[in-house]
């Protein structure tokens, strides 16, 4: 439909039931959200002019557990969220793709930018479109020049990875523009990773972009990285009662990329010292056997991190079943755990560059302090070191909770967030 359409529809409610549903846009911000899709088709007319368009949402992604496991073949548990990029788009017949979003230049991506990598033009987002472009070939797919407007509220640097809900959106774009929809969303998270691989030039791994693909809460069992198995359980956080929320305690990530590097490192150093590549083909009793020589040679931190892993993996297992069966208190059980375990053995909640600066340390113990003694759980979130801790808290004491950590950390520093069911989807 043209766009001016496309926005009245939305206007009028047309959408309300994918946004109340797939989108997890709760009742009071139901007018918020079709305002800001309104905005978007308003920057999308004023852009390019009446087209036959289409809009479109991809959430950001939550890691509830598996800290740093996945690049040793490990196991993970992550979830969707309803923060989103949005985007409207329409095709073209000039081969062209032009997206536009929201802060940024627009960039122009001609047709033969997707015949391979260019490193001139790694780290941007045109080699993200080229690369997804690239593997929809790739799997004898079809592509197409099309003009998109984007906009985000998945903030950047809080681990909830808007780089990859981008990476998604081309794809949601091309799949539906192009391919009527049927290209699964798990085989659009592995473009995805492929296109942040060879054409981005980032080496990184499949969970950011299955979990804002596929939606809902997901296991991601990484024994095999090039085919992954993927499992969605079916549990509606907000129907339990809580809330996600996710508090940003303002630390500093520069010069942290040392930091982030040495987990994998020491974790397939260990592995290594025990004659395999990752830590996955290790058992926990060959690493108990070796753990003097392995202290001698590669230092105790290292064995820490190891056995870090063996554990992280089995909580895992023990937290899917517990969301399969609706045993919130069994979930809960294996937050906490994970969130113990990778501030005294992963070791990753603050820089030892910087002792003075702890404040994921500080948030941690404040939402104990304040949520002890309730059915709640909490640990660090993403790749630790700085920015952001997690916190399931009940509806009842999310306002309380927020004032409380915000009095700290500053006004707009607890972001209340839901999980949603809906991963790559077209609203309209």
């Amino acid at each position: 439909m043209i766009t001016s359409e496309l926005k009245k529809r939305i206007l009028t409610g047309d959408a309300d039931k994918v946004l109340l549903g797939e989108c997890a846009v709760s009742e009071f911000r139901l007018s918020e959200k079709r305002e800001r899709l309104a905005l978007a088709c308003d920057s999308f007319l004023s852009l390019f002019g009446e087209m036959d368009s289409m809009a479109l949402s991809v959430g950001g992604r939550s890691e509830i557990s598996g800290n740093h496991t996945d690049h040793n073949g490990g196991k993970v548990v992550a979830a969707a969220i309803d923060l989103d990029i949005i985007a409207i788009a329409a095709p073209t017949d000039d081969g062209v793709v032009t997206v536009k979003s929201e802060g940024f230049e627009a960039d122009v991506v001609a047709p033969g930018a997707a015949e391979c990598p260019d490193e001139r033009k790694f780290f941007t987002s045109a080699a993200i479109i080229a690369g997804m472009e690239r593997a929809f070939l790739d799997r004898g797919l079809k592509v197409g020049g099309f003009k998109a407007y984007t906009t985000s509220n998945v903030f950047k640097g809080s681990g909830l990875s808007s780089s990859a809900a981008f990476e998604v959106m081309i794809g949601n774009i091309l799949n539906h523009l192009y391919n009527d929809g049927k290209v699964s969303n798990v085989e659009i998270a592995k473009m995805a990773q492929f296109a942040e691989n060879e054409f981005f030039g980032k080496p990184c791994g499949l969970m950011d972009q299955t979990a804002c693909a596929v939606g809902g809460f997901i296991s991601i069992d990484f024994k095999n990285p090039a085919a992954p198995v993927i499992e969605k359980a079916d549990f509606d956080l907000t129907r339990a009662g809580y809330d996600l929320c996710i508090v940003d305690t303002g630390g500093n990530h520069a010069d942290l990329n040392e930091d982030y590097a040495s987990v994998p490192a020491e974790m397939k150093a260990v592995a290594a010292f025990l004659g395999k590549s990752v830590l996955r083909q290790v058992k926990p009793e060959e690493l108990y056997e070796k753990a003097p020589q392995i202290r001698e040679s590669l230092g105790d931190r290292a064995l820490l991190r190891a056995f870090h892993f063996m554990a992280e993996n089995d909580r895992v297992e023990a937290q899917c079943a517990a969301l399969k069966s609706g045993d919130i208190d069994g979930f809960f059980k294996g937050v906490l755990l994970s969130g113990d375990s990778s501030f005294k053995y992963l070791q990753n909640v603050y820089t030892v560059k910087n002792v003075r600066e702890q404040g994921l340390s500080l948030a941690l113990c404040l939402t104990e302090r304040f949520l002890s003694g309730k059915r709640a759980a909490w640990r660090v979130h993403g790749g630790g070191f700085a920015g952001t801790i997690q916190a399931f808290v009940p509806h009842e004491f999310t306002a309380q909770y927020k004032e409380y950590i915000e009095k700290v950390f500053g006004a707009g520093k607890c972001h209340i967030l839901s999980v949603r069911t809906g991963g790559a989807i077209r609203i309209l």
